[in-house]
């Protein structure tokens, strides 16, 4: 593997496990918050911010979930510090989910003491109805009181996530929606279309026929919302993923550009030195690995630069800056022979899914529509 590691990005992910419900539409691992659990998760987070390497310079910083906003203040503080203790120096950017029922100023004060420079709030909708068909605690009144609050506490940047493609959701009520998310002032909007996971409230509905995918639907919510946010001054830099100019989320652009990351907590993936692996999706399996002598990894891959190319040219088409694949085949040069994702990469163009322009190749408007089936072929001929 070419990868540069002394001079490559590393991120860092924490998981925070802990939410107060289960949404019908979230597939990641969660556990209910008890007190107990917490304090043994503090115990196993700081053996594992032990491990990361005492060399390299953490640039980026992620705490996702599960809700880690759920956290009291001094835990949040006490889960900070002690990362911050491991770390060569503050992260340039630190961001941090939280759900809007969590949000409340002693824990965005303490965030912003400890160097958090984004929040990011799952939003979802404005709409009360929607919200509740998604399984969602928050309410309309609760999002405007939890911004508020993010707003007087002055964070450098900020995002909002919505989604669409709701059962009964239409278009009017979406583009409603993204206005509001717009007039409220965010640095950043991501949007996603609702998908069915497995082992989820909603994966369930749709095997009983309670609720359908339509493609079509599907298509239309994408593309009105995609003139909307340009109109209103956001910039879509990957498929789902929109910004004021220079507030991209940098964190997830280095992971799209096949930088290292490492991953800590339970289900929390990593890639760095030369592997991927994941950490049990399992409190206290992940917990007891914690104490042995080798941290316990699962689903491990040793990667190579075959594996490293393919998945840049996934990543790098969903980002509107596109992929250089001359750059990506000095960049692994032990990739191999290529001669059938060369011929994909002609037919895409022929079929004016992928265009070319200054050596770069990017997904067209009718590519993006088909990101997903792209992705697949690509790795099914690396």
């Amino acid at each position: 593997m070419t990868l540069n590691a002394s001079t490559s990005a590393l991120g860092l992910y924490c998981h925070v496990p802990f939410c107060a419900s289960t949404c019908d539409f979230c597939a990641f691992y969660q556990e209910k918050p008890r007190r107990g659990d917490l304090l043994r998760y503090f115990e196993a987070m700081e053996r594992e911010f032990a491990l990361l390497p005492p060399d390299r310079v953490v640039d980026t910083v992620f705490w996702g979930g599960g809700t880690p906003g759920l956290l009291a203040a001094k835990d949040l503080e006490r889960l900070g510090r002690m990362q911050l203790a491991a770390l060569v120096q503050p992260p340039h950017e630190w961001t941090v989910e939280m759900a809007p029922s969590t949000v409340k100023p002693d824990k965005l004060a303490v965030l912003k003491d400890l160097g958090v420079t984004r929040i990011s709030m799952g939003v979802q909708s404005f709409d009360a109805a929607l919200l509740e068909s998604l399984g969602r605690l928050h309410n309309p009144k609760q999002i405007y009181r939890a911004w508020e609050a993010i707003e007087q506490a002055g964070f450098a940047a900020t995002n909002l996530d919505l989604i669409f493609a709701i059962p009964g959701q239409s278009l009017a009520q979406w583009q409603a929606d993204i206005r509001e998310a717009a007039r409220l002032g965010p640095s950043h909007l991501s949007t996603y279309c609702l998908t069915f996971e497995e082992d989820t409230a909603l994966y369930v509905k749709l095997a009983q026929g309670k609720v359908r995918i339509d493609e079509a639907r599907e298509v239309a919510f994408y593309e009105a919302g995609w003139q909307l946010l340009d109109e209103l001054g956001f910039t879509q830099y990957e498929i789902s993923n929109f910004a004021r100019p220079g507030m991209e989320c940098v964190h997830n652009l280095n992971t799209w550009r096949m930088h290292e990351w490492i991953g800590c907590g339970p289900s929390a993936a990593s890639q760095y030195a030369g592997e991927r692996y994941q950490r049990p999706s399992n409190l206290d399996e992940w917990m007891r690995g914690m104490w042995t002598d080798a941290a316990p990894k699962q689903e491990q891959v040793v990667l190579n630069d075959r594996i490293l190319l393919a998945d840049s040219l996934v990543f790098g088409l969903r980002m509107n800056e596109g992929v250089d694949f001359a750059a990506l085949r000095q960049r692994y040069p032990a990739a191999g022979e290529l001669s059938q994702l060369e011929g994909l990469i002609g037919r895409l163009l022929e079929e004016q899914i992928l265009t070319q322009a200054e050596g770069r190749l990017r997904l067209s408007p009718k590519g993006q529509l088909l990101a997903d089936a792209v992705g697949t072929e690509i790795l099914e001929v690396v």
